[in-house]
């Protein structure tokens, strides 16, 4: 992600198209907004326009704009998304959903650097600098004809490539932290920090959702917590818990001499470990359930599964006052 910020100064200043590819929720749009804040057109309209979420009877419309009357619901002249970022930028997110028609004229604006409303003769000259993204890989969007070859050459005059979450994990705490500060301005909370066991949930979860399923994840958590640290019992429920379950927290996990016969079935290495944990916490079952990151419910079922008798053999778990 430092060679990203890095390709970002960079190429903000010049006056040409940007490709941004990466999945969904990697920060395509952020990215682009960073590149048009940091360019001599910071001062200017800055517009995204999402190609997968209208219908092909109004992508037109919405990036050329329309004079009256040029079809059933135009009561009225409308400017497009170009000349509404006349001066600044364009992002064209999810170019590959864009109709093949519509990307034919597309590319005429980028040459001609004018556009012509739908029911209008007139040629409009616009000055936009257009940053597409798209989070389907572009040699298989190529393949299956969804984007055509002389509009790819035209906008990948710059490429950034942004990788998924599970790529660089080694980026969660700083991303977390900087996503903390943000959530408790904007929700008036007091959050200062995470527990341990939730930056090792954190990094064992694979993010099919990336930046996006992290800040969601985080939102919730900031207001449930509303201040302090935020707690295991503040995500959501069973969150992380099966990656967790096979490899918890190094700070967390305790130093036991495990001996195991050749042949052991998994379950019963399983059951020795949580024995022994439950031994170095002296029965202490919630903070076994934390050291083994399952919750307190799934140990007792699990010690419910070996045998009350050997569940018994310890002290018992401390009162609560």
């Amino acid at each position: 992600m430092q060679a990203v910020r890095e390709r970002v100064h960079k190429i903000a200043s010049a006056n040409l198209p940007v490709l941004i590819e990466g999945e969904s929720g990697t920060g395509k749009e952020i990215v682009a907004t960073a590149i048009h804040r940091l360019s001599p057109r910071a001062d200017r309209p800055f517009v995204a326009l999402n190609c997968a979420a209208l219908p092909e009877t109004l992508m037109e419309s919405e990036l050329f704009g329309h004079e009256k009357g040029s079809f059933t619901d135009a009561l009225d002249r409308r400017p497009g998304c170009f000349e509404q970022a006349d001066q600044g930028t364009l992002l064209l997110d999810e170019i590959g959903e864009m109709p093949l028609g519509t990307q034919a004229k597309l590319l005429r604006v980028l040459e001609e650097a004018s556009v012509r409303r739908l029911g209008g003769s007139a040629e409009i000259p616009v000055d936009v600098r257009v940053i597409a993204a798209t989070n389907r890989p572009l040699e298989s969007a190529l393949r299956d004809k969804k984007l055509r070859e002389d509009l790819l050459y035209r906008l990948k005059v710059f490429h950034i490539a942004l990788p998924p979450l599970r790529h660089r994990k080694e980026d969660i705490p700083a991303i977390a932290g900087s996503m903390i500060r943000e959530l408790n301005a904007r929700h008036d909370c007091r959050v200062s920090d995470l527990h341990p066991e939730i930056l090792n949930r954190f990094m064992n979860h694979t993010w099919p959702g990336n930046i996006r399923e992290l800040r969601n994840i985080l939102e919730r958590a900031v207001i449930v917590a509303h201040e302090g640290t935020i707690m295991p019992s503040h995500l959501p429920r069973g969150f992380g818990l099966c990656a967790e379950a096979e490899t918890p927290a190094a700070a967390d996990r305790p130093e036991i001499s495990l001996t195991v016969q050749a042949g052991s079935e998994l379950r019963e290495i399983e059951n020795a470990y949580i024995l022994l944990t439950l031994k170095l916490t002296r029965n202490n079952k919630r903070r076994a359930a934390e050291i083994l990151g399952i919750s307190v419910r799934t140990l007792h079922n699990r010690l419910a599964q070996i045998g009350a008798p050997v569940a018994m053999e310890f002290e018992p778990e401390p009162a609560t006052t």
